[in-house]
């Protein structure tokens, strides 16, 4: 079972955003957790970059994985992947940073690979649209 829990206002529907979370993890072999996806403004995101990656001022996207399998308390047990941080202010296409915000979630990094995340982002963005 996957659980996404949508925090704050998005223009994208939620059966499109869970949709889009579920293909992200699906494409790391991951079927089953939970994630929370939450929508800020551009104070908020500002404050966590800098808390964060020490990089001052907002950005459109930023991940927060939780590195060990853990279960959440109650049947069904579920493994908390982590949190995806949106500032809608700052993202051109929220699509995107779902699918970029739930790809860091997994592991990958396009700041160190030859590409494969971004070029994976704009593949299951492509079969949304």
């Amino acid at each position: 079972m996957l659980e996404v829990e949508v925090i704050g206002g998005s223009t994208l529907p939620e059966e499109a955003l869970c949709r889009l979370v579920a293909i992200a993890l699906a494409s790391a072999g991951i079927e089953e957790g939970h994630l929370a996806v939450e929508f800020v403004d551009s104070e908020r995101i500002a404050e966590l970059n800098t808390a964060h990656r020490g990089v001052e001022g907002p950005t459109d996207v930023l991940s927060f994985p939780v590195d060990a399998d853990m279960e959440l308390p109650g049947p069904p047990a579920l493994r908390e992947l982590g949190d995806v941080v949106i500032c809608p202010a700052h993202t051109e296409d929220i699509s995107e940073a779902v699918v970029h915000g739930t790809l860091h979630l997994v592991g990958m990094d396009h700041e160190t690979d030859s590409g494969e995340m971004l070029a994976l982002q704009a593949e299951i963005v492509s079969w949304i649209k």
